[in-house]
């Protein structure tokens, strides 16, 4: 569970600290990279709960999701369609069906230790 959120503190601290902006041309390939971040970012806080969280699966598919989302973009941008919302689409999917089940797990926790 340390590896995501040492990951997440280390992007926060990096983006408040530094003055390094992207280019225009380059903004949709970085916002699809952040939403497929945050997808498996909270996949990971979901399996910790459930306790089945792998630090191989988490890294593998931390990259595997940022690879495919910029592909995407990158593939819609030179054929002229917006791929980059197939992946906005699925990403964010995942990411709120996720959540919700986050939700569900510590509402049960919650309930369990308050009837004790």
């Amino acid at each position: 569970m340390w590896l995501p959120v040492v990951g997440l503190l280390l992007g926060l601290l990096l983006g408040f600290f530094t003055d390094l902006r992207i280019s225009e041309e380059y903004a949709s390939y970085l916002s699809i990279a952040v939403l497929a971040a945050l997808d498996t970012l909270v996949g990971g806080t979901r399996a910790q709960l459930e306790k089945t969280f792998d630090e191989n699966v988490f890294i593998t598919g931390f990259f595997t999701n940022i690879f495919l989302a910029a592909s995407l973009a990158f593939l819609g941008v030179h054929l002229g369609v917006d791929l980059y919302l197939a992946a906005v689409f699925a990403f964010g999917v995942r990411l709120f069906h996720n959540i919700a089940i986050i939700r569900r797990i510590l509402l049960t926790k919650w309930t369990t230790k308050r009837a004790k």
